[in-house]
């Protein structure tokens, strides 16, 4: 059985700044250049995911809250929040669009440690099938699209994927950039030299918010006996795997990629990562198979770096991957 994207949706050449055609140089400064952004003040909300946590949200409703008009939800990557650059970028570029906008934060992120008594991790996919079913089910909305990037694109693919054929016909699509959708590579790409310092800033990262949650619950998360950590898999051995209930990191890793279930994705998506992203490697995407799904449109330019996609072009432009997100959902959501 074939599937397509039903909307033909031309997606121009990335054309990257030309300061910026080093992987590191886009991934650096598109996590530092300041940014401002016009969009009006957020609603707070919290999303009930299970019977423990919650996830807090910041929402932009258009005018009238109306069930008709498309819900864009953005999931932030590894030790994000809903503040992020990117974030807030889709979030502008969406409402003006005429979109309502959900900025997700996942469990813990975003000073949320209060609302979950655990740690998140790459798989937790139904966490966002439990907002897509809040939103469709108990708010009504008719049309819903995800974004993710880096660890947040690896949830809604998963989430994608986990559907199957069975697409509730109110997910309308699903964008990721620079998913991480084969953590045993993007943990083994961070170990090379090159990468030292967003491993750093990882680690440093995850291990600040394990001390925040052992001042919380220090009998489940003890510090005492945890060893030295000084890589994203040794975290994941230590922390992520015992604390999940897989054996370790590697098993951790091969059962919440979204490479295993890339496949089964059915609703419209679209893709898009970098030849150069310097801990994302390109070749995972063509060991997933991805460009052979007639759902997914699959765009992997040169340049462009991790999650980075600042173009020579201005205005809406300059971050292209975000404008790209918002024309494709808007292709479905507004076509006639």
């Amino acid at each position: 059985m074939k599937y397509s994207l039903t909307v033909e949706f031309v997606i121009p050449p990335f054309e990257p700044h030309l300061l910026l055609r080093n992987g590191h140089a886009m991934t650096i400064a598109a996590a530092f250049v300041p940014r401002r952004f016009d969009i009006p003040p957020a609603e707070a909300r919290l999303f009930q995911v299970d019977s423990e946590s919650c996830l807090l949200a910041h929402c932009h409703w258009q005018p009238g809250k109306r069930k008709d008009v498309p819900v864009m939800v953005i999931v932030h990557g590894l030790e994000g929040s809903s503040d992020g650059n990117y974030v807030r970028g889709i979030a502008e570029k969406a409402f003006h669009r005429g979109f309502h906008v959900v900025r997700m934060n996942q469990r813990n992120c975003g000073g949320t440690e209060a609302l979950t008594p655990t740690l998140y991790n790459s798989g937790m996919s139904g966490d966002y099938r439990s907002v897509f079913e809040e939103l469709s089910s108990a708010d009504g909305f008719e049309q819903i699209f995800y974004a993710g990037y880096s660890m947040g694109g690896n949830l809604v693919t998963k989430m994608a994927g986990e559907f199957g054929a069975a697409v509730p016909k109110t997910l309308r699509g699903v964008c990721a950039v620079c998913p991480a959708l084969d953590l045993a590579a993007s943990a083994d790409a961070l170990e090379r030299v090159d990468n030292y310092l967003y491993q750093r800033r990882f680690v440093n990262g995850l291990m600040a918010r394990y001390a925040r949650k052992h001042k919380m619950l220090p009998e489940r998360y003890p510090i005492a006996g945890l060893g030295p950590v000084r890589t994203v898999r040794q975290f994941d051995d230590l922390v992520t795997a015992p604390q999940f209930g897989y054996r370790d990191a590697q098993d951790y890793y091969e059962n919440v990629s979204a490479k295993r279930v890339a496949a089964q994705i059915r609703v419209p998506m679209l893709l898009i990562t970098a030849e150069d992203d310097p801990f994302v490697p390109c070749g995972s995407f063509l060991a997933a198979r991805i460009s052979e799904n007639p759902a997914i449109q699959f765009v992997a330019p040169q340049h462009g770096g991790h999650c980075g996609f600042i173009s020579k072009h201005s205005g809406n432009e300059r971050f292209w991957a975000e404008q790209r997100i918002v024309e494709f959902c808007a292709a479905r959501a507004f076509s006639t």
